[in-house]
């Protein structure tokens, strides 16, 4: 077993482990440590635990210090120089034609590297441009071409929602979404709705995803799975039909049965079972077996007195409700069955007479 604490070096960036050693560190402190970059100065996020050796990532790096007085005057004077940096670059950049955009610019502690992000819509020849800054700071340089969601974190602003942006708040790492996860939450697919201001699917829509974690650790309880849409369920009102859900709320409108609307959560609407509604439909259907009986017979009591009552004769649409009645000229009726009136019997009756 190893004791190690989290610190991280910017405000919503990856959490890095390192051995306190002797010192006594909590979270919040600031701290001096050595990593690829150089010395760099970090904040603890996580306090000491134990962990497994098989956990550990070899070589283990040990805290050297924790940050003092002078510590914090250097890296408040290193975010000056950081500014007039970004200056002159893009001033440099002008001055050679570079179609690139620069968006942030880091100094490590020691000012043993000055790392420049910018962005760019392809491969950028940058070697000019790179010899010019070195002659001007002194120092190695670094060109870092990022994404437009590496743009997003490390501008920041503000959502669609109102709120800062995930990804610059506490986002550590990005993860994949897809626009499945938009489909099952019954999103309106327009991308000017779904899309976050990097122009890609928004990081939130992960967060209420079935399928995946909540990235924020203090949620302990087990999400409630939601009602299909268009299945019955039951509710404290009575028994109905889901019409619409909202995943954002959780929560779900169900018609009822006595045609009113209700808005309830999912945890408050239990779906019925298509077992249960199958055997409850049978049974209903067993009862009301003989419903064309009772209509046709409402005073039928037994069976024997429905098969005492006469049969009524049905008459074909064809066949003449009416006695056929044939007016001869002599002025007396003739009452012999006639075919029914059309051009060929009236010449065949003309030529009788």
């Amino acid at each position: 077993m190893q004791t190690v604490i989290g610190v991280r070096f910017k405000k919503a960036g990856k959490i890095f482990y390192f051995s306190p050693g002797r010192l006594d560190i909590s979270p919040g402190d600031l701290v001096i440590v050595n990593t690829v970059r150089g010395t760099e100065c970090a904040e603890a996020v996580l306090g000491p635990k134990e962990v497994s050796d098989d956990e550990v990532k070899e070589p283990l790096q040990v805290v050297q210090r924790k940050a003092t007085e002078n510590d914090l005057q250097r890296m408040q004077s290193n975010k000056e120089q950081e500014k007039e940096a970004f200056v002159i670059c893009q001033d440099k950049i002008a001055a050679h034609n570079l179609p690139m955009k620069l968006i942030n610019v880091e100094c490590t502690f020691d000012l043993s590297k000055i790392i420049f992000y910018f962005t760019a819509d392809g491969r950028v020849d940058f070697r000019e441009l790179v010899k010019d800054l070195a002659a001007v700071f002194r120092t190695r340089i670094e060109l870092r071409q990022v994404g437009v969601r590496d743009q997003a974190k490390l501008l920041g602003g503000i959502g669609c929602c109102g709120r800062p942006l995930c990804c610059a708040s506490f986002l550590g790492d990005f993860a994949p979404v897809s626009i499945r996860m938009a489909k099952g939450q019954n999103l309106s697919l327009n991308p000017t709705k779904i899309s976050g201001i990097c122009g890609r699917l928004m990081c939130c829509l992960r967060f209420e995803d079935d399928d995946e974690e909540c990235p924020c650790q203090n949620c302990r309880h087990e999400k409630v799975q939601p009602p299909r849409q268009g299945s019955r369920v039951v509710t404290d009102d009575g028994e109905g039909k889901v019409i619409s859900i909202n995943m954002g709320r959780r929560s779900c409108t169900i018609l009822l049965d006595n045609r009113k609307t209700v808005v309830v959560g999912f945890e408050d609407a239990v779906e019925i079972e298509e077992d249960v509604i199958a055997n409850y439909s049978a049974d209903k259907s067993d009862d009301y077996k003989n419903v064309d009986e009772i209509i046709a017979y409402p005073f039928a009591d037994t069976e024997n007195e429905k098969k005492q009552r006469p049969r009524e004769r049905r008459i074909a649409p064809h066949e003449n409700t009416m006695p056929p009645v044939n007016h001869r000229r002599d002025g007396k009726l003739n009452n012999r069955p006639q075919p029914p009136r059309n051009f060929s019997n009236r010449r065949r009756n003309r030529d009788n007479d």
